[in-house]
């Protein structure tokens, strides 16, 4: 099912299915509307979307490394394809259908809420998990509230895998991306954490200062983990083309930045087709693998805890 919510500045589509963002349509700096996100025609389309394009990721977004994890001396088993668990497995929250919980959508800040509840041991994941995620659009910004609790202790980490394009076609090789890390985390050949922080300092990952992601020298497409500083905002997307700027607010220790090289043949919303490096993910969350690296921060959620997983997107124009 698709809900609809605008207000004077932007109009957010989703589906009830992956809790799934469609569109998301701001306005240009010559006023025309613009669908800043990757989506699919009909909600039907989304239950064959290997990307995750605008899904709910969960139980854990990320890898998870040998083929689970061990949570207070209980070993608990996950899937696992070539050795990684991956968005939450075969069955994650992306393929569930939530139940619209409540919305508002007349007003300056209209909103939409899903809720989803994943039994114990669904995927390999102890606990009776609740989920809900809040759109709500606030002037020219949307937020995106996850909110999670459980009724036994287990391992958690949500995010939204919107695909973004600030030209709404061709590819963001022109646009220019900022980011408010100074570290990102090494991975193996499997996209893993081997556990160690590296510098951004003169590498091919190093956003401090604006630059345009397809002029990067080194650039071949990024999939990789950055150590946010908790400074806001996270990260800074500028198209020179529209005017259309977007900056990205977190309360999450990291986002993963993805530009994927090639989405297939697929043909998106109103015939829409992306050129290679069509668009850009900012994955806030928690670090990957985190159950099984000791060293990096807790993705333990307890009993009695309320997991929160907040993103604000602030559009303006320049």
């Amino acid at each position: 099912m698709k809900h609809t919510i605008k207000n004077s500045h932007i109009s957010l589509v989703t589906f009830n299915y992956g809790a799934t963002i469609q569109q998301l349509i701001v306005k240009d700096k010559n006023g025309n509307d613009i669908n800043v996100v990757l989506g699919f025609e009909t909600e039907e389309d989304y239950k064959n979307n290997p990307f995750y394009i605008g899904a709910s990721i969960g139980r854990y977004a990320g890898r998870i490394s040998q083929g689970g994890f061990s949570l207070n001396g209980t070993d608990y088993k996950l899937h696992q394809e070539n050795g990684v668990h991956l968005h939450g497995g075969r069955n994650g929250l992306n393929k569930k259908n939530w139940k619209l919980e409540k919305a508002e959508t007349e007003g300056e800040s209209p909103f939409v809420t899903y809720a989803v509840t994943s039994p114990d041991l669904e995927e390999g994941y102890p606990g009776t998990l609740k989920v809900s995620v809040t759109y709500r659009l606030t002037g020219n910004s949307l937020k995106i509230t996850y909110e999670a609790t459980t009724d036994k202790t287990t391992v958690i980490n949500l995010t939204n895998h919107a695909y973004f394009n600030l030209e709404g076609r061709n590819s963001i090789l022109n646009h220019e991306l900022e980011l408010n890390s100074e570290v990102f985390v090494e991975l193996d050949d499997k996209l893993l954490p081997t556990g160690d922080f590296l510098p951004v300092k003169g590498t091919s990952y190093d956003f401090l200062s604006p630059e345009v992601i397809g002029a990067k020298p080194g650039f071949s497409g990024i999939d990789d983990v950055f150590v946010l500083k908790g400074q806001d905002p996270a990260a800074t997307l500028y198209s020179p083309e529209t005017g259309i700027e977007m900056k990205v607010s977190t309360n999450q220790r990291a986002t993963v930045v993805f530009t994927p090289e090639d989405l297939g043949t697929t043909e998106f919303l109103n015939g829409t087709r992306y050129g290679n490096f069509s668009s850009i993910c900012f994955e806030a969350q928690t670090f990957p693998d985190a159950p099984n690296k000791p060293d990096f921060p807790s993705a333990v959620l307890e009993p009695g805890e309320t997991y929160r997983n907040e993103t604000v997107l602030q559009f303006n124009v320049r």
